[in-house]
Formats: structure tokens, sequence, C-alpha cells
């Protein structure tokens, strides 16, 4: 009877971190695609993931299938963080322009512009405009070399295009708030917000300057997006 209660026990003890370890890893592996695609676009190859997570290619497939899957992944998370700061701006600040600028601050900070997922920005055009998805984009870096480059190899599932449409959404009230108050230019759109955190968010090795270079440079392009008295 003794040998049976001391086999279970073993395999009760081997069990529980092997879980903790399956959980570990695929927290390892986002913040690594994060960073990875954060760099050089969504275009970057599994192995860099894999190498970044300090796991196994092997290891990232066995959790996300395909590239396309953990691209989702990222992407979508991104989408409902960017929503959720659009919400924040919008139910924390009375003055209209205070909130679009502390959403376009908050999202360029976090670095939500180098991983803006490529269906919103195509969402966000062809809402505004009644452009195709072939039409010129602003969208994500796929070289290290912080060339901003059409980016096609993602297509957009039913949920992703759902996730778009409701940041665009929250998004749009900021715009037409601040239009409605007449600090922001008559001209700008859903489209050029998006621009903004796109653009605003530089890649640099070092944190110090990344973080000055990315302030200074929304400093300017909010100053580009407030209107001025005739």
């Amino acid at each position: 009877m003794s040998a049976p209660t001391g086999s279970g026990r073993t395999d009760n003890t081997r069990t529980t971190p092997l879980r903790v370890d399956a959980q570990r890893n695929l927290e390892h592996v986002l913040r690594a695609a994060r960073e990875v695609f954060g760099e050089l676009g969504y275009g970057a190859p599994m192995e860099d993931v894999a190498r970044r997570a300090r796991v196994g290619v092997g290891t990232v497939y066995r959790r996300f299938p395909s590239k396309d899957v953990l691209v989702r992944r990222i992407a979508e998370e991104e989408t409902s963080r960017l929503t959720d700061q659009a919400r924040a701006a919008l139910g924390q600040e009375d003055e209209p322009w205070s909130a679009l600028s502390r959403f376009l601050r908050t999202s360029v900070a976090s670095g939500a512009g180098r991983l803006l997922p490529p269906q919103v920005l195509r969402v966000g055009v062809a809402e505004e405009h009644g452009l195709s998805d072939h039409a010129r984009l602003p969208q994500q870096r796929t070289q290290p070399t912080g060339e901003l480059r059409l980016v096609s190899e993602v297509s957009a599932a039913p949920g992703d295009d759902a996730g778009a449409a409701e940041l665009l959404e929250v998004v749009g009230q900021l715009v037409d708030r601040a239009r409605a108050a007449g600090e922001l230019r008559p001209d700008v759109s859903v489209s050029d917000v998006l621009l903004v955190i796109a653009t605003a968010a530089p890649s640099l090795p070092d944190a110090a300057q990344q973080a000055a270079a990315s302030a200074r440079l929304l400093d300017i392009l909010l100053e580009g997006l407030r209107s001025r008295p005739a």
C-alpha cells in the first residue's frame, strides 16, 4: 500500500511545476513577442521571438501553431489596451483637448505605436475616406532600419475587425469632442490621430533617449493638430 501512495505523491509534485513552467514560458513568449515586433515590426520571424524568450522555437509553436496566431494575440491585446486608454481619457478628463492629448501621450509613452495593429489603420482609412484595403497607409516597420513600409502579411480575422471598430469608435469620440470645442483642426481625422501614435514612438537603443525623443516629437505633432485663431 505504501508504494502506490508514494508514487501518487511523486506524480502530483511533478505535475504542478509543469503547469507553472508552461505559464511562465507563455508569459516569456508574449513579452518577447511584444519586444521583437515592437522593434522589428510584425514581419520579424518566430525564431527571433524564441531567442528573445530564451526558449526553443518549438515551445513557441506549441502555444501558437502559426505566426499569424501569435501576431493576432499581440495585436488584439494592443487594440484592447489602446481602447482602455482612450476610454480612461474620455472618462477622466473634462476638457476635450486634455482628453485627446492625454490619450496620445499615454499611448505613445507605452510604445503602442510600434505595435499598432495593421487592421486598425486599414479600417480607419477605409471608413473615413472610402479607400480599399490596398490604399496607401501608415504601417508598421518590417526592417531594423526603422523605415515605414507597407505590411500585408497579416490578414484580419472577424474578431480583429470588431476590436478595431471599437477602438476607432472611442477615439472618434475624443476627436469629435476636441473638434466641436474648436481645439482641433477641422481637417484632422481619426486616421491622423492613429498616424501620430504610429510615428511618435521611435525605437532607439537607449531607453532614456527613446523617451525624450518620443516626448519631443509628440509635442511637435500635438501643436500641429491644434486649431489656431483666424
